[in-house]
Order: structure tokens, then sequence, then C-alpha cells
């Protein structure tokens, strides 16, 4: 099983990943994991502190020489604007200062609902963890389950396709071409007219003191069939999918497929027909079965069916506004204006990111609970003599 944790608040010294369960052998090079780090930090819309933090990652144990080790691995990201909290987010009790504390929440945060539970007088202490800075460390992990995955033929990627409203037309090409394509917009969408429109919109939302969500779709190409189980609810692999997307700070709805789509279609419109051919087999295809659709997104009955896998994640627009909601302050409960963090005017690109990673990370665990081994080397030898089998299905 591959498993992770992190730890660290927005303004604190440092965001830290601790994962577990990564085979030994699998070769894992700083400089991809920085790449998926910058990728993160990219996007037309973005604010204030993607010019503070140039995020990049220490690995501190579990590789040697740019190989795993089997042991656990430690990743740090670093927060370059710690220099001016060490005082307010300081561990020592003596620089404590509650005339600066937060008593003002903000509607779409997590303030007011973590300060009840908690019982936190300052929303400081929810909102530092609660933020969505985490997921810089979150998208370190995905490219360690990317470095993984990437030993089998198998690959994550995906596009923005939808913002504010305006939808992206699909380009008849190729995951990987999408993804080239991807890559070479600000805005990480495959539809130049539609990109326009989008960054048209974005100037105007800025200008208002508003922001806005979007949609992303994930691809994964090269599952073979048979990740996840029909056997209990939570190895079903469309569900560990969605919580993991859901898991993601503003992502508010899931798609698989043509998800909310199948809904809308009689059954001879949304089931994938099934096709067999034994020469796929023969050209390095992962089943002789194969749909000419695929609308059910790679997922039937909580498993890969050797599809790709589609996945779509809605982005509810940042709650942060340069033109505050109103909210009451729970110190005097009086009416006012909700408090101002540093925030984007949108980060739908930035999602993207992170929704890659969190779905790698999935699948390789998925990869892992049906192919496991100690080292890379036993790894292949179980998966080569899977896809032996079901060859001969």
């Amino acid at each position: 099983m591959l498993r992770y944790f992190t730890a660290g608040e927005s303004h604190g010294p440092q965001l830290t990943a601790i994962v577990e369960g990564m085979p030994a052998g699998v070769t894992l090079l700083i400089e991809d994991i920085n790449h998926e780090l910058y990728r993160r930090q990219q996007g037309y819309g973005r604010g204030g502190r993607m010019k503070i933090e140039k995020d990049t990652v220490e690995i501190l144990s579990g590789v040697r020489w740019g190989v795993t080790l089997a042991s656990p691995l430690t990743l740090v990201v670093k927060n370059r604007d710690w220099e001016n909290w060490d005082k307010k987010m300081s561990p020592l009790p003596q620089f404590r200062d509650e005339s600066e504390a937060v008593t003002r929440p903000r509607p779409g945060h997590s303030d007011l609902s973590g300060a009840l539970k908690y019982d936190h007088k300052d929303m400081r202490n929810i909102l530092e963890r609660s933020s969505a800075r985490e997921t810089a460390v979150r998208v370190a992990v995905g490219a360690v389950a990317k470095a993984l995955l990437k030993e089998f033929d198998i690959m994550v990627g995906g596009v923005v396709s939808e913002l504010g409203g305006i939808v992206a037309t699909r380009a008849d090409k190729t995951f990987e071409d999408l993804w080239k394509c991807a890559e070479a917009s600000e805005l990480f969408c495959c539809d130049t007219e539609a990109e326009r429109k989008m960054k048209q919109l974005i100037d105007e939302a800025k200008q208002d003191g508003d922001t806005l969500g979007g949609v992303v779709e994930v691809h994964v190409i090269g599952v073979p069939p048979g990740l996840g189980s029909y056997v209990q609810w939570d190895r079903k692999l469309d569900a560990r999918l969605a919580m993991a997307l859901m898991s993601i700070q503003a992502i508010k709805g899931v798609e698989v497929g043509i998800g909310f789509e199948t809904a809308r279609l009689p059954g001879s419109k949304v089931h994938d027909e099934i096709f067999r051919d034994a020469e796929r087999s023969a050209q390095n295809a992962v089943s002789p079965y194969y749909r000419l659709t695929n609308n059910a997104g790679g997922i039937e009955g909580g498993m890969s069916n050797g599809e790709p896998i589609v996945l779509r994640a809605a982005m509810k627009p940042i709650p942060t506004l340069y033109k505050p909601l109103r909210s009451v302050d729970m110190q005097t409960h009086e009416p006012f204006e909700a408090a101002i963090e540093r925030s984007d005017a949108c980060a739908v690109p930035a999602a993207l990111v992170v929704a890659e990673a969190v779905v790698a990370i999935e699948i390789a665990n998925a990869f892992m609970d049906k192919f496991g081994g100690d080292s890379l080397c036993e790894i292949k030898r179980n998966y080569n003599g899977y896809l032996e089998q079901i060859r001969n299905a």
C-alpha cells in the first residue's frame, strides 16, 4: 500500500510529506518533482504569493543516488515567506500577540466551521492549515507516484476544459498531444479562442475584485484492467479517485467519463460495447479487449477496464475576494466585511496540476495493491505475469 501524510502551515517554515510504500529501484529525480511544482505555480490569474514562492523540493530520506530505497520518503517544500512570519507563526509562547487575531470568518472558507470545531478564538489557527498552499507538497508526492507509474508505461496528464462558464472545444487529438498543447498554454487549455475569452474574463473579474472557477479534466493512459475491486465499497477505484479529487481545496464536484450526462441518455447511448482483437496484445496493448467509445471513463464496476481513465473536477471560485462578502465578527458578534487574505483571481490551472497529482497517487496506490512487491523488479514480474494471463482470456 502506498500512503502519505502531509504537515505544515501556509506561512510556517515548510511543508512536509512522508510517503510510505514506495518500492526499491524506482528512478526518482529532484528535477522531475520540481517541474511539477513549477507547473502548479503557473497560470493566468495567479496572485502575489506566486512571485514570492519559487517552490523546490528537498528529499531528506528514502532515495540514494536518484533511486528509491523502499524506506519512507521525506519530502520538504520550504516556504520562502517564512522570514516575514517567524514571530506570528512561532511555536514559542513568548511571541504570542492576540492583538493580531483573525476574528472575521470569510464566507466559503473553513474559518468559521474550524473555529467552532476546534474552539479557536483566532482563525489564523484554522486558515493556515486549510489553505491550498498545502497542495504544493501533495504535488511533490504526485510526482513520486508518476515516477512509479512511468516504469509501467502508465501516464497521467490533463487539460482545463472550462473556466468561468466558457467551455473549451475538445480538439481531435491523442491524449499525449492534448497534454503538449496544454503545456504551451497559460491556462492549460487546448482551445485558443476559448482561452482568449477566458483571459478576458479573468481580467474583468480581477478588476471587479472577484474570482472565477472552472473544470479540470484528468486522463490516465496505459492502465490495465482490474485495478480496484467491486467486492467492498472502499476498494472501488472510482470511489477512491472521487475522494482524492474532492480532498482538493475548492473542488465541489467530480465526474467519471461522461458523468452526469449518463442520467440524461438511454442505456443504448451510454454503455460502451466490447470488442476483442488478439493483435492488440501483440502490439503491447494492455488487453485484447477494447471499446470504440469510452463513456464509462475507463472504469466499470469499481475497476479499471483497460480504456483511458477520464475524470473531471469542478472547482468553485476562490472564496477570498478583494471585494469582500459580508460576515460576522466572532469576537464582537457585529456584522462586518470579511477579512482579506492574499489570493488569486483564478487558480484553475493550478487545480489541474493538483488533480493530476492526487489521481496519480491513487492510481499508484491501486497498482501497488494489485501488483505490490518490495522492489521494482518483483512488481514487474507480477505485472508481466498478469498481462500474459489477460492476453489469453
